[in-house]
């Protein structure tokens, strides 16, 4: 849904008017009000709406409901009404399950009173009111149990429903797309001329699937273009709790966030700002080279933006109240997304690419944000050795994937999980590169002196030993083996 104007409202139902009967996904009233019956109204309407295709639903008051839709007006104040002394708004809400989004919006049409309930479609389930789901058959509300044909189609419709496919806002005038959206950067980005004219510029985004023609007049933006481009999210309710967060604590636990800081952009016009920021948020060390003393970031940069997009990318759109998320601590940085990953945490160096919102990664390689060909979190890999950091760690606690990063710690400080933890990372970035991991290639991970190869013959028994890589040649001598990942036999 999208926040609406009078003017906005009153162009929403002219076009309404327009059908020539009510449907699965509109019903006008004059002046019935009935708590009880607008709630079966928002559980009929979003599960019509879901199996309709629409992007919303509505409750029009004021508007006769046989063709043309006369204009009669209606008595009807949302804003005031209550269920017992409880807000009507708050009574509905906490009687639905889920709690889908609904708004009412007010206009003068022919010098009447009109009134519009907005309702968002289902997602992942039917939406039920006070325990009961409803459905729309023709122009009436029936209990959706009465009708199981409908029930399964509901249910299929959810298991296969793309996000990027879905519609942020519906029936927006021409003018109101264009402010909503960053257009600009978006053929900036795409390295595409600036087309001539708003019409041009609507059609361009058209073709990229950002917007397209409403039936009702005007133009819907998807959720692919509103999650990428929107100026502010939270224009768009549902999509407003898919900001990214960052939070910076001090020390190493969450009990004192020192600053917490939502981006409200789009991820694709926000995310070099994102990285920067997150950039001069994380701790730096100083060392001396050549007599000049240098600020390392304690972080590399690379594998900040890497493990961002991933998580921006590959997020499950369909878990309600979460949003991609980056906490920063004195020693650690953890880059968390909701739904648990497709693929296993341990083979994520060398899985090939697989993403559960392929447009949205498409896209967002075109802009080059991202490079789609599963090499990103060898590039973390790759660097954090480079900077003879502890490994990385991909775990996925519950429903959301999780990344750290891990500041520099000296390999004597390290404990028995670290060392095997990057013993393996070592033994999959070289397996993917098509090298061999030896007892060199594990001194120069590790920063450790050749004089010192049974210190590096330790750490790779130790791996051995609890079963996180294998020996690929036992026959010769222990400093001249190679080692493979346990997967890779």
């Amino acid at each position: 849904m999208f926040q609406r104007d009078e003017q906005d409202t009153a162009n929403l139902v002219n076009g309404l008017r327009q059908l020539p009967n009510e449907t699965e996904w509109v019903e006008f009233k004059k002046n019935n009000s009935a708590p009880q019956r607008i709630g079966e109204y928002i559980s009929a309407l979003a599960n019509g709406a879901a199996l309709a295709g629409r992007a919303s639903a509505y409750v029009v008051w004021g508007i006769e409901d046989r063709s043309p839709h006369k204009v009669v007006g209606t008595d009807f104040k949302p804003r005031s009404a209550k269920k017992g002394n409880e807000p009507l708004e708050n009574w509905l809400l906490r009687s639905l399950n889920p709690q889908t989004g609904f708004r009412f919006h007010e206009a003068r049409l022919a010098e009447k009173q009109v009134v519009v309930l907005e309702i968002e479609p289902a997602s992942q389930m039917p939406v039920s009111f006070r325990g009961d789901e409803f459905i729309r058959v023709g122009s009436a509300t029936k209990k959706l149990r009465e009708h199981p044909q409908r029930e399964r189609a509901l249910w299929l419709l959810f298991s296969r429903t793309k996000f990027e496919d879905g519609v942020a806002a519906e029936n927006i005038a021409s003018e109101r797309v264009l402010k909503a959206l960053d257009w600009q950067s978006c053929f900036d980005m795409l390295g595409a001329p600036l087309p001539n004219g708003n019409h041009a510029i609507l059609d361009a985004l058209r073709k990229e699937d950002l917007i397209a023609p409403s039936d009702a007049g005007g133009w819907d933006i998807t959720n692919l273009g509103a999650i990428l481009f929107a100026k502010d999210l939270g224009d768009f309710p549902r999509l407003k709790r898919k900001t990214l967060r960052v939070i910076q604590y001090d020390g190493a636990g969450r009990r004192n966030a020192l600053r917490e800081r939502e981006r409200p952009e789009g991820y694709a016009v926000g995310f070099e700002r994102i990285v920067d920021y997150i950039t001069t948020l994380t701790p730096s060390r100083e060392t001396i080279e050549n007599s000049l003393r240098k600020t390392t970031p304690m972080f590399p940069e690379l594998a900040i933006r890497e493990l961002v997009a991933n998580a921006l990318i590959h997020q499950d759109f369909s878990v309600s109240g979460a949003g991609p998320m980056v906490e920063i601590f004195d020693e650690r940085i953890e880059i968390t997304n909701p739904g648990a990953p497709l693929v296993d945490t341990l083979r994520f160096v060398d899985t090939p690419p697989k993403s559960r919102n392929e447009t949205l990664a498409s896209l967002m390689r075109r802009l080059n944000i991202c490079e789609e060909r599963g090499t990103g979190i060898d590039k973390v890999v790759l660097e954090v050795e480079l900077n003879q950091l502890p490994a990385p760690l991909f775990e996925a606690p519950g429903d959301f994937t999780c990344a750290t990063l891990f500041a520099r710690k000296n390999l004597s400080d390290m404990d028995r999980t670290e060392r095997v933890r990057a013993c393996y990372m070592h033994a999959c970035l070289r397996y993917v590169e098509k090298q061999p991991m030896t007892n060199s290639s594990v001194r120069k991970r590790f920063g450790i002196p050749s004089k010192n190869a049974a210190h590096a013959s330790r750490l790779l028994r130790e791996a051995v030993e609890v079963g996180a890589i294998v020996v690929r040649n036992p026959e010769i001598g222990r400093r001249h083996r190679e080692y493979l990942p346990v997967w890779a036999v």
